[in-house]
Order: C-alpha cells, then sequence, then structure tokens
C-alpha cells in the first residue's frame, strides 16, 4: 500500500467534558474509524443524551462512508464513552487495547461487579496489540502501546503522517496526562511520550483533550516538533527523573476527575451500561473511600 496521503480528519469537541473525538477517513465516499466518541452525561440527573455522537453520525452518513472501527486509545475517566450507539447507528467494530483485561481487573475490584462481569476483555469487539497493524481503505494503521496515564492507553499512527494520542499527551502549553489512576506510572508516561516524540517530527498529533489557557480557543491539533521544542513537562532536554518528580507532585494536588465513577464503569464494558436489576433499572455504583 502506498502510504503517501495524508489521512482526512474531522474533529468534534464535547465542551462539557473539553473532549475530541474524530472521524478519520480516506476520502468522501470512502473508508473511515471513529475515536473516542462521547456520551453526553448529567451527573446531577443520571441522564444520558447523545447529541455529541449524533454529529459524528451525520457526518459519516453525509460524506457517504463506510464505518470499519470503533477505536477507544483507552478507557477514559472523565467522559462515557458512545461506542454502542455509534455502532447501532453506523456498523463497525469496537476496539481497544489488550491491556484492557488488567483495567478491568482493577476496577472490577474497586466496584464489586456483578460475578458475570469476566475481565477478559470479551466486551469489546477487538482487543489490539503493540505493533498491530491494519487497513481501512487507504488508510493504514499502526498500533502503538503507550502506557502510564493507564495500562492500556494506545496511540493509534495513521499512514505515518499523523497520530492520535488520547489522553498520553496535551498541547504543548498544557503538557502532559496525569498518572495516579490505579495501575498508572509516571516513568512509564514518559517512555510512551518519548517513543512517540521518536516519530518523525512532522508528523501529526491529534489530542483527545484540550484545557486552554485563558486567551485562546480549543485546539487538537500539534505536531512531534512542537512537542519536542515547546510541551511545558517533556520537550526535549527534560530527562525522566526530573519529568516524574513533577509529575507525581502535580498529581498529587489534583482533584480526581468529576465523572470517573460513572465513566470507568461504563467504558471497561465498551460502552455499555450494568445490566439492569430485578426492577428493570440501571443503576451506577458509587464506592466510598476506594479511590
Amino acid at each position: 500500500m502506498t502510504l503517501s496521503k495524508a489521512p482526512l480528519v474531522q474533529a468534534f469537541l464535547e465542551q462539557d467534558s473539553e473532549t475530541f473525538s474524530y472521524v478519520v477517513y480516506d476520502r468522501p465516499g470512502g473508508q473511515a474509524v471513529v475515536i473516542d466518541p462521547v456520551l453526553d452525561f448529567d451527573f446531577k440527573s443520571g441522564r444520558t443524551r447523545t447529541d455529541t455522537a449524533r454529529q459524528l453520525v451525520d457526518f459519516v452518513r453525509a460524506q457517504g462512508l463506510t464505518l470499519h472501527w470503533i477505536l477507544e486509545t483507552h478507557a477514559h475517566a472523565d467522559h462515557l464513552s458512545a461506542a454502542p450507539f455509534i455502532r447501532e447507528q453506523l456498523g463497525g467494530n469496537i476496539a481497544i487495547g489488550e491491556h484492557i483485561r488488567g483495567v478491568q481487573d482493577i476496577f472490577r475490584r474497586v466496584f464489586n461487579l456483578e460475578p458475570e462481569f469476566l475481565p477478559d476483555g470479551s466486551q469489546f469487539d477487538h482487543l489490539f496489540a503493540d505493533g498491530d497493524i491494519f487497513d481501512v481503505g487507504g488508510l493504514r494503521f499502526r498500533v502503538m502501546h503507550t502506557p502510564g496515564h493507564t495500562p492500556a492507553d494506545l496511540a493509534y499512527i495513521v499512514n505515518e503522517q499523523a497520530v492520535f494520542v488520547g489522553d498520553t499527551l496535551f498541547m504543548p502549553d498544557v503538557g502532559t496526562a496525569r498518572c495516579d489512576f490505579p495501575g498508572g506510572s509516571s516513568s512509564r508516561l514518559y517512555r510512551s511520550i518519548r517513543r512517540l516524540l521518536a516519530l518523525p517530527e512532522q508528523t501529526a498529533i491529534y489530542i483527545c483533550h484540550d484545557y486552554p489557557r485563558p486567551g485562546r480557543e480549543h485546539q487538537y491539533l500539534t505536531s512531534v516538533d512542537a512537542q519536542r521544542r515547546h510541551n511545558i513537562h517533556v520537550r526535549d532536554g527534560i530527562g525522566e527523573p526530573e519529568f516524574v518528580t513533577m509529575r507525581d507532585e502535580r498529581d498529587a494536588t489534583l482533584a480526581m476527575p468529576r465523572l470517573i465513577l460513572p465513566a470507568i464503569q461504563v467504558n471497561i464494558r465498551a460502552g455499555r451500561m450494568p445490566p439492569p436489576e430485578d426492577d428493570g433499572g440501571i443503576y451506577l455504583k458509587i464506592p466510598i473511600n476506594r479511590l
């Protein structure tokens, strides 16, 4: 396959969690994937909506695209996944990294989930391993395991020209992801980032979240070169010990994400809600003094 053509990318911002989701495709009327779709969730009422995810669905249909994959970069702690809704509307397989099994095992115990929940990744249609390669029309995806933020993070490198990094890296003026969730590691994150930043300097980097400083709008696109020159946490010249000290000290000051408790319960199930209880209702748990 010739990889000279950059992928076409349409970004969608969910304002509440400041999350970017993507439709990545080879051409209008061609083949596509969706990356990190968001289910709107009002924590105060416990109600869900599909307004944001519907924008992705409408775009895919308007462009005449065939959807092959709904790709998760990891089990997010700050938003609920809309992967099942996207699949219901457009088809495609839901995929995540194979190390999700370890994340499922951790949180199965944190939430004391039902015995039928198995930490084996079977909730997803496919589990990717580091180095896996798959084609979608004129696009070739290479999978890179990027642990640190969680044990199961993945980056998706497309046609060796663009990489979707999930929560591993933010815009250069924001820095890097936290590492204090169960199974996280600042030293592993540093090594994952250096591996990403060994890609060619012109490689486009698409981030999952942006938390803009006052005076600028949300952004989702940067580059390897920009990160190596300007990332406030991990630019060239910052070594692993310095990074680990900074990251661990900073993480100790951060509150838990607002939606971590509902999000993790749903996202380790590939975006599905827990099974109904005997009254037919669906409930999410709040573990006390566990996180």
